[in-house]
């Protein structure tokens, strides 16, 4: 029964991005007529609601093949053959944030420059633009055919590292810096850092062939992993130090001012669970032969 429900032409392929654009643009709509465009700060909110529907999307697209390689079913294989529609639909999200920013800069230049833009926001903010314009036109064929496969997945692998880090790192300072305590901004945290921790794991499993007995590496990096999870859920406690002490340099200063994501400091639990997974495989750590790679 699942088998067919998930293989029915109505959950697939150009039917399911059409039925999840009916259903994002409905929302967008609806919010939309609540609002009165002319004033800036409705059109500020309407680009994080936007963004709200938008970032569920990327970060299911960074754990389909994780979640199939770590739990493989039919609901997941469903999930790994329409990545693609999954992944237009966030780019059908980001379209109305874009139409949304071009609204604001354009016709509230005074009220975006004072008070949303930012050079390092405005260097990641456009980088993600390119990237997913990009990705956007070699999913369809005619662009395709101009990359070699090589160059295709490098693209959209690259591409989806990206778009995944950004929202990410927004959720994280607004959850352990600005402690907004809203719901969307744990919420989207949570499932972003388990994106990259599914990938983690499932990339673990690639890597090793089973029996794994316990040893003394195993138990040091099971120990490490362990503790990048309780990093992850107390970014609050250790933020303003380790912030502090990276920042110090003035080379360093200078540098989080235009550099995307400097100097990393969302990112320094999701790096420990990695280190933590390496040093877990120890002497095991090989690809098992006629194992595809994690895409």
């Amino acid at each position: 029964m699942a088998k067919r429900l998930f293989r029915s032409k109505w959950l697939n392929e150009w039917i399911l991005f059409a039925l999840l654009a009916i259903f994002i643009n409905s929302f967008m709509i609806m919010k939309l007529l609540t609002l009165d465009l002319a004033s800036p700060h409705a059109v500020a909110e309407m680009i994080q609601y936007s963004v709200r529907w938008a970032v569920p999307f990327i970060f299911l697209v960074t754990a389909t093949s994780a979640l199939f390689k770590l739990f493989p079913n039919e609901g997941f294989l469903w999930l790994l053959r329409n990545r693609r529609y999954v992944g237009l639909s966030f780019a059908m999200a980001m379209a109305w944030q874009g139409a949304f920013i071009f609204i604001v800069s354009s016709t509230h230049s005074e009220h975006y420059y004072a008070e949303i833009y930012l050079l390092r926001d405005e260097l990641e903010g456009s980088s993600g633009y390119l990237l997913l314009a990009a990705m956007t036109l070699t999913s369809f064929g005619f662009f395709r055919r101009r990359l070699t496969p090589q160059q295709w997945t490098f693209l959209h692998r690259a591409g989806v590292y990206f778009l995944w880090a950004y929202p990410f790192s927004v959720y994280w300072w607004n959850v352990f810096y600005y402690q907004t305590q809203h719901w969307w901004d744990i919420s989207f945290y949570g499932l972003g850092f388990a994106a990259f921790a599914l990938r983690i794991i499932a990339w673990g499993q690639l890597m090793t062939a089973p029996p794994i007995h316990w040893s003394l590496h195993r138990m040091i990096g099971t120990g490490v992993m362990v503790g990048a999870f309780i990093l992850a859920a107390s970014g609050h406690l250790w933020q303003p130090l380790v912030s502090g002490t990276l920042l110090r340099p003035a080379w360093s200063s200078e540098l989080e001012l235009w550099l995307p994501f400097w100097p990393f400091e969302p990112f320094i639990p999701l790096f420990m669970l990695g280190v933590g997974m390496r040093i877990r495989l120890g002497r095991t750590y090989r690809q098992r032969h006629l194992t595809p790679e994690l895409a």
